[in-house]
């Protein structure tokens, strides 16, 4: 095999598909099903961006309103990956990444394949940033918010201050769920979209949705949750905590296997022209080039990816 792409989102499939115009066979590994982060957005979700800016392979996406779905989106990209062939592993695991360029030998939950490149388009959604507070291993602790429904009549605490806390919060509020908003700074991100920053803003106003500001959360127990307010701490009924708290790549994943990454922004050390790492042969695409700083890179500039690192591919195997 030439390369094999460990991740299969929008990213990894571009460079799949970048690839085999230029002739060269790929094989795209993922832990998952086909773009597993965004089967994991909240089933009604509704994109920032218009469906132009999430196209790839020079196939249209078409949506009936002026900004896409999830669910116009996962059917779009399994029509992407259906009519360019991608050789595509669902729910396999890669494990550990050894040799060198041109003799990689990538291990797998299930095999090991030879290839003589490597792209890593990992993403970061999985690895959700976590609270670090006793409790959170608790099952009524949340990382990814899927519908209000199951939450009707019940006290749920919302923790986080940007669009994604936002949202939920006003979706479950609006569903009949008792909620309770709290977020370590002095209030409403000044990101949060121009559209939904009113709206949670008034619900708070009208307590409607209780918020704490400047709080953190210091421990869940099984019917409540205690909270450091400035005004002292504080302990409040709850049912289910949803931590909108953001996500962010694997960067264990990346040091394990070869990836050095710089100390201050934990980007990883890559060719800007090539986006080859410091390991030779080995390629990254997508939001882990980005390091932390993963509101730098999203499916819309991730995409370009592909074409880049096909070109130098391309260029090393002639």
């Amino acid at each position: 095999m030439s390369v094999i792409i460990v991740g299969a989102g929008p990213t990894g499939l571009a460079c799949g598909i970048e690839l085999k115009r230029r002739g060269i066979d790929s094989i795209l590994i993922d832990k998952g099903c086909l773009t597993n982060s965004l089967y994991h957005y909240p089933t009604h979700m509704t994109f920032f961006t218009t469906p132009e800016l999430l196209e790839i392979g020079d196939i249209p996406m078409t949506s009936m309103f002026e900004k896409p779905t999830r669910t116009e989106a996962l059917k779009y990209y399994r029509r992407v990956a259906s009519h360019y062939d991608l050789r595509i592993h669902q729910y396999e695991h890669v494990e550990s990444i050894g040799g060198e360029d041109n003799n990689f030998a990538v291990v797998t939950n299930k095999q090991t394949y030879a290839a003589r490149k490597v792209i890593l388009s990992t993403g970061y959604y999985d690895v959700p940033n976590l609270l670090n507070v006793p409790g959170e291993d608790l099952p009524k602790v949340i990382h990814y918010y899927k519908e209000p429904h199951p939450y009707f009549n019940h006290d749920v605490l919302v923790v986080g201050g940007k669009n994604s806390a936002a949202i939920v919060a006003l979706e479950l509020h609006r569903t009949g769920a008792r909620v309770t908003l709290v977020h370590r700074g002095p209030g409403m991100h000044r990101h949060v979209k121009y559209w939904i920053k009113p709206d949670i803003e008034n619900r708070i106003r009208l307590n409607e949705v209780k918020a704490y500001f400047n709080t953190s959360v210091k421990e869940i127990l099984p019917d409540s949750v205690l909270l450091e307010t400035p005004e002292g701490p504080l302990s409040i009924e709850n049912d289910f905590v949803f931590a909108m708290t953001g996500y962010s790549p694997d960067l264990k994943f990346l040091n394990a296997n070869g990836i050095s990454l710089d100390p201050a922004t934990q980007k990883p050390r890559t060719n800007p022209d090539t986006l080859e790492s410091e390991r030779k042969g080995m390629f990254l695409a997508g939001v882990i080039v980005a390091g932390v700083h993963t509101n730098e890179i999203f499916i819309e500039n991730g995409r370009f990816h592909g074409r880049q690192i096909a070109e130098a591919i391309a260029a090393q195997l002639a």
